[in-house]
């Protein structure tokens, strides 16, 4: 069975209001002959001839005044749906938006976030969840609505992407490390046992080939798949941490934050979202929010 044309109802909501092939096509803007083909053709696919001449006008048939009031009621929703969304009004928003972050994220920026939030729509819900990798499917399925981190080989060619902030990595210890103490140079980092982040379990990383540029080589004695797992170790034992230092400023409250002594490229964290909802008036201002709370000078 063909599909019907839809936009055959709008053609019977103006015929039926109007009465007249002429006019019904003067306010559509069409020709009598486009117009007296529509009513051709909306006949032969309700089965019914819906408008009759009587006199010098036309009358509708018992089948278009039954028909009469669920269209006019159907083109009013169709066109209520596909008008401009209406001006957002914050205060009587009830939404829950899922946020996927590494850990760090909710510790630094969570309270500052919800602050706001709080503020301007209480109604809304912040869900975060942990981001295990970097696969795209949970914003593609509609599981995640927005996320956080670092843009790379794997994330959809679809994503939308904005830049949050610039940050670099730094070395972490506990207080009271023997790297307390003392000019920290690439030999003394190496020569210490290290705490590898790695969400696929590897064995190696940009710290190992910065390392190696100079001839070093280190000794790795844990391999975690987090931030916040790595500065537990670091601040219970004489392990060596390398973590972002903007996104872990609040996780490294009490240990030893030192600048590494070999190069390693700085990260852009970025605000990454499904462009299905790149248009939704409660996304752009959540966007919004992120963007401003993760504001701010990034670190030299």
């Amino acid at each position: 069975m063909s599909r019907p044309d839809l936009n055959l109802l709008v053609t019977l909501d103006v015929l039926l209001a109007e009465g007249s092939v002429a006019k019904a096509a003067r306010r559509l803007k069409l020709s009598p002959s486009a117009m007296s083909r529509a009513l051709a053709r909306l006949r032969e696919t309700t089965g019914d001839p819906l408008l009759v001449r009587a006199g010098r006008g036309l009358v509708p048939t018992p089948r278009a005044v039954e028909l009469g009031a669920q269209v006019g009621r159907l083109v009013k929703e169709a066109q209520a749906l596909l008008r401009p969304a209406e001006r957002l009004e914050l205060a009587r928003l009830t939404r829950s938006f899922a946020l996927r972050n590494s850990d760090g994220f909710v510790e630094n920026f969570g309270p500052a976030l919800l602050a706001r939030v709080a503020e301007q729509a209480p109604g809304v819900q912040l869900r975060f969840v942990p981001k295990p990798d970097k696969d795209s499917g949970p914003m593609r399925e509609g599981a995640v609505d927005l996320e956080t981190g670092v843009v790379g080989g794997s994330t959809g060619p679809e994503v939308r992407t904005q830049a949050l902030f610039r940050d670099r990595f730094v070395g972490v210890v506990r207080a009271g490390h023997p790297l307390s103490e003392g000019r920290i140079t690439a030999a003394r980092f190496a020569a210490g046992r290290h705490i590898l982040i790695s969400r696929r379990g590897l064995d190696r990383g940009p710290v190992d080939d910065a390392l190696e540029l100079v001839g070093l080589t280190r000794k790795v004695a844990a391999v975690v798949g987090g931030f916040a797992e790595a500065l537990a170790l670091a601040r219970g034992s004489d392990l060596i941490a390398t973590v972002p230092e903007r996104y872990t400023g609040t996780l490294r409250e009490g240990l030893l934050t030192f600048p590494l002594p070999v190069k390693l490229a700085a990260l852009t964290i970025s605000l990454l979202w499904h462009p299905r909802l790149d248009a939704d008036p409660a996304h752009r201002w959540l966007r919004g929010l992120v963007k401003e709370v993760c504001g701010g000078s990034s670190p030299t």
